[in-house]
């Protein structure tokens, strides 16, 4: 059985992110999105908050083949913990390429998983950071989030959205 293992911050989960989920479910038998910290980064939401949105997306667009986990150590020891063939990363632009490729050296190194890389195409443009400045300037960011991770925003950034 092949098994993708999908790591990131998702602070939020945007549309680029689902694009590489909805690619990855198409291409493994199994997908496992890992919700994971970043030490150089301050959550703006609780990873089991977005972990249920991000539930509700995975049932909503019926993709069956894909589960979601919290993490608290290196990605590739999670990917490890799941029985992960393959680690999937979601590439924008070359600036992506150079960084992840350098990421997928050292996790092979490692742990002896290779990364398989899915362009983010038209949503290229889309980051979870520049969602969050957008949001802070109040500016409309519906088309660049699934309306399940809009409800979140909602929430917090009501009335903004």
């Amino acid at each position: 059985m092949e098994i993708g293992f999908y790591a990131g911050s998702f602070d939020p989960f945007t549309n680029g992110h689902l694009h590489v989920v909805t690619k990855s479910a198409k291409l493994f038998d199994k997908v496992i999105i890992g919700i994971g910290v970043n030490p150089d980064k301050k959550r703006r939401y609780d990873k089991e908050i977005m972990k249920n949105a991000i539930e509700k997306i995975l049932v909503n667009r019926n993709l069956t083949n894909v589960s979601v986990v919290c993490y608290d150590n290196l990605s590739v020891d999670a990917a490890l913990e799941h029985n992960a063939t393959l680690l999937v990363r979601g590439v924008r632009n070359g600036m992506d390429y150079q960084y992840e490729e350098t990421l997928a050296s050292i996790n092979e190194e490692i742990s002896g998983l290779d990364t398989m890389y899915i362009r983010a195409g038209s949503l290229g443009n889309i980051s979870s950071s520049m969602v969050m400045e957008l949001l802070q300037y109040g500016k409309d960011v519906s088309k660049y989030l699934p309306e399940e991770v809009m409800e979140i925003i909602k929430d917090k950034y009501n009335p903004i959205c």
